[in-house]
């Protein structure tokens, strides 16, 4: 495993973390990445919110209302934190 697909791997792990933390009934390995969670399960206008705040808290950067949408599946936070966070390259 190359340092950036380590890195990408570990990204997507903290990501699939937050999201059972919001949506305790999520099983993290059937995640499919490129689909959205609400087109996956339950995942309603409640749990975004509180999806983008606990990214926002764990990573330690603010994320706009208006970014929301951009952290609407796996594949589409992992890329949104990557331009976001310098060390997530």
């Amino acid at each position: 495993m190359t340092e950036s697909s380590a890195t990408r791997a570990t990204l997507e792990s903290q990501i699939l973390a937050l999201l059972v933390e919001v949506a305790p009934d999520v099983d993290p390995s059937a995640v499919r990445p490129e689909l959205s969670f609400r087109d996956q399960f339950d995942f309603d206008s409640m749990d975004s919110f509180n999806f983008a705040i606990a990214l926002s808290r764990h990573f330690g950067i603010d994320i706009p209302e208006r970014d929301y949408r951009q952290l609407s599946s796996l594949e589409g936070c992992a890329a949104y934190l990557r331009h976001r966070l310098p060390t997530a390259g």
